[in-house]
């Protein structure tokens, strides 16, 4: 494990997303940690204190926005950097999550997963 680069939980419900951040995440050498349900996502948060938490909006049961709500009233997680990673193009959902804040606001079909993991790199140094 030491040659590990940190720990990173993953928040996402498309299985081809998840499929392909974890294979590119893990092959630069990161724990990854994946779940689709938020209420899981604050557990394993709290349990496992990831270097980074990746955030879809759109999940099931509950959206990313109540979830890096309750990530960031919670003592804690809270200084856990979060990156929302999204389909949702708006401005207004962009300046929403960093006004609650995200470290950063990707939407999926206008970053490759290269500039994900590079933004990832320089948020965890």
């Amino acid at each position: 494990m030491a040659d590990k680069k940190g720990k990173i939980l993953l928040v996402e419900d498309e299985q081809m997303i998840v499929d392909m951040y974890k294979m590119r995440f893990e092959e630069e050498g990161y724990d990854t940690l994946v779940t689709e349900r938020g209420s899981e996502a604050l557990e394993i948060a709290k349990k496992e204190k990831p270097d980074i938490i990746l955030l879809d909006i759109i999940l099931p049961e509950t959206d990313g926005f109540s979830i890096l709500q309750a990530i960031k009233a919670d003592s804690s997680i809270k200084s856990i950097p979060v990156l929302l990673l999204t389909n949702l193009g708006q401005e207004s959902d962009q300046i929403k999550g960093k006004d609650m804040g995200a470290a950063d606001y990707f939407v999926k079909s206008q970053h490759t997963p290269a500039q994900v993991i590079q933004k990832v790199k320089e948020l965890i140094k």
